[in-house]
């Protein structure tokens, strides 16, 4: 059996007695996927294996993305490279989850620590279930039938002409997704918008939708909703997309942080 140790009552739980090296058995990949689903972030630490091995473990769970922007590892097309370090400051301390500018976005990421600063450093994950269920009774009827426009250029857009953004948009156009999103495993409710990738929410004015974006923000930012954890080399976050943001603090500068990203592919939001 594994041994699962939650970090908070709702969010985030470090899986021992598994070895990622080996793909689970039945028995094991169940009590994996249960835990996934009710913990929304797993945490494994001290996992001493191979790329070739980090790929075929999130291949379980399907297929699996290749990102268009972000650099991968020499040979591995699935699995993104991310260096921060003096000349390249990190920028992923933003409340997201990873690309909702897809017309399906990923079922779930995970990260492996390569490198990592003497001191800081962390990722945040957020509960966006719970966020959520905290909302007012009036807020959360507001939100009933609304879709908020998510768009790669808010992120991956700069330094690019306007005629390769025109080739970009064509492949990938801005994606139209609900912000309130009904996870397809348990049917449960979450906020599904976020700060780095959403511009706003359709058929609403532009400071009607801003206000409300903003305030739909500030729910990930509530640490009753988040979990906090402390990298070690060899170890590995796995999160489920639809229903978890996350936030990379960026206080190592000039240290250098390197990082290697799986992620699985999606379906569409509803």
């Amino acid at each position: 059996m594994l041994d699962i140790r939650p970090l908070t009552p709702t969010i985030g739980a470090e899986i021992h007695g598994i070895d990622l090296a080996h793909l689970c058995d039945d028995g094991t990949w169940a009590e994996l996927g249960k835990a996934f689903i009710q913990h929304k972030v797993l945490f494994f630490r001290d996992q001493h294996i191979t790329t070739d091995q980090h790929v075929e473990f999130c291949r379980q769970f399907g297929e699996l993305e290749v990102h268009p922007f972000v650099p991968s590892k020499k040979g591995y097309p699935e699995v993104m490279g991310l260096i921060s370090n003096e000349a390249r400051p990190g920028n992923e301390n933003t409340w997201h989850s990873d690309v909702t500018w897809r017309q399906e976005p990923s079922l779930g990421s995970m990260l492996r620590a390569i490198e990592l600063p003497d001191n800081g450093g962390d990722t945040l994950f957020a509960d966006m279930e719970a966020a959520f269920n905290g909302l007012d009774q009036q807020t959360r009827e507001r939100l009933v039938g609304l879709v908020a426009v998510h768009d790669f250029t808010r992120v991956f857009g700069s330094g690019k002409t306007p005629d390769q953004l025109a080739d970009l948009r064509q492949k990938y156009p801005p994606a139209e997704h609900p912000v309130m999103r009904t996870h397809p495993v348990t049917g449960r409710l979450s906020i599904y918008v976020n700060a780095a990738f959403t511009s706003h929410i359709v058929g609403m004015a532009s400071d009607e939708s801003a206000a409300l974006l903003a305030l739909l923000y500030r729910q990930a930012t509530i640490p009753e909703y988040q979990c906090r954890f402390r990298w070690a080399p060899d170890s590995f976050a796995l999160w489920d997309n639809r229903c978890a943001q996350h936030y990379a603090v960026s206080d190592y500068w000039p240290a250098t942080r390197r990082m290697e990203r799986v992620t699985i592919a999606g379906d569409r939001p509803c």
